[in-house]
């Protein structure tokens, strides 16, 4: 056993316990988000384990994921693999979260610094003088989410240094939640170099880069269900033995993770669809919320929407797009008839609400149980010529 040490998240605090932590001269360590709770934690781990990773879980209940040296280590290699060598990591998430914690590890198993940015919430203009702040033979690479993106591309649209400094990044992992299409080729003409990932906390953050598995990363779909087995998977989840059951299983030889998502895996390319829980039942037809959400997102300006289901007197559930702003009238008629052509009459979803702010997870990911609650909670009457057919 070794012990925890638990954290405030602030990134030179975490770089240096996470260094000792990987050579083994220190604690493992858990970065505690701001307003999580500490109860429950233990105050020792398994030996392996050098950083715990805790989510609040799409149920809402906290996960503490116990991830060891090896694993943390194997995933950064792999990343320094799939990028053609090493480079300057710069640091643009919250380092409570794995996407943002692996930032630190890949700068730390590369012998570099990372560039950590300011406090405080995303600045574009912050982003872009840090990378343009970089001796120019240096490599640069980063990590973000879809809005982290969006808002740089906006930003871009105005600001020629801005413009400048996505041309100057030689890779943006991008992950944490579904990156649109259209919001990846935007980035690409805009001479932004984004790579989707896919992954999770128990993978020791993204092992799938635009569809294809990392060096060591082993994809099998059973029932329908992505599964991932490779030597970044983490030890267990703490004090959960049950959830550690469930999640992690043996077969063919290898240690398989559960992922939860539904999708497809032909000719070494992965392609996730959705949650396997996210199906709803709208007038007798099943949708899948996810493939709602990603054909939403591919409309102009609504890269950000979130869809959730919501019950309905008429048709049982309905897909409902949330919005963190106000939009106009006849939004919902045009994101009605998109859906419609792509997915079916069952898919369109039932109206638009405007929920501000809208609550997130630690992660920063969008806290859907709470958005079903609300949406549950003030459920309009049905009304005519909505929701499914």
């Amino acid at each position: 056993m070794r012990d925890l040490a638990v954290l405030p998240p602030e990134p030179p605090l975490i770089l240096e316990a996470l260094r000792a932590a990987l050579s083994g001269s220190g604690p493992a360590v858990l970065p505690l988000a701001p307003g999580a709770s500490a109860e429950g934690i233990p105050p020792r781990v398994l030996q392996p384990v050098a950083a715990v990773v805790q989510t609040s879980g799409s149920a809402g209940t906290p996960k503490r994921v116990a991830l060891s040296a090896n694993a943390l280590l194997a995933s950064a290699a792999a990343t320094q693999s799939a990028l053609g060598g090493p480079g300057r990591w710069i640091l643009a998430l919250p380092v409570h979260y794995i996407a943002g914690l692996q930032v630190l590890v890949r700068a730390i198993s590369s012998g570099g610094e990372p560039v950590l940015l300011g406090p405080g919430s995303f600045d574009p203009s912050g982003f872009a003088a840090a990378v343009l702040n970089q001796p120019q033979h240096d490599r640069i690479h980063t990590a973000l989410v879809p809005a982290q993106v969006s808002a740089l591309l906006e930003a871009a649209e105005r600001d020629p240094a801005i413009r400048r400094a996505l041309s100057r990044v030689d890779a943006a992992l991008v992950g944490g939640q579904r990156l649109p299409e259209q919001l990846r080729l935007r980035a690409l003409d805009a001479g932004f170099p984004v790579i989707r990932t896919y992954g999770a906390s128990e993978t020791s953050g993204g092992c799938v880069y635009d569809g294809v598995p990392l060096a060591g990363v082993s994809v099998r779909i059973v029932e329908g269900e992505v599964q991932l087995a490779g030597p970044m998977l983490a030890e267990e989840y703490l004090g959960d033995p049950a959830r550690t059951e469930a999640a992690f299983v043996h077969a063919d030889g290898l240690r398989w993770y559960r992922t939860g998502d539904a999708g497809t895996f032909e000719e070494g390319r992965l392609r996730v669809s959705g949650r396997r829980d996210d199906v709803l039942v709208s007038g007798g037809e099943k949708v899948s919320v996810g493939l709602v959400e990603a054909a939403v997102r591919e409309l102009p300006g609504l890269e950000d929407a979130v869809v959730v289901a919501a019950p309905s007197d008429r048709w049982g559930e309905v897909p409902v797009v949330v919005l963190g702003r106000p939009v106009d009238t006849g939004l919902l008629d045009r994101v009605r008839a998109a859906v419609g052509e792509r997915l079916g009459a069952a898919a369109r979803p039932d109206r638009i609400e405007t929920v501000a702010p809208l609550p997130t997870l630690p992660s920063g990911k969008p806290d859907r149980v709470a958005l079903v609650a609300r949406l549950a909670a003030s459920a309009p009457p049905a009304a005519a010529g909505s929701g499914a057919p």
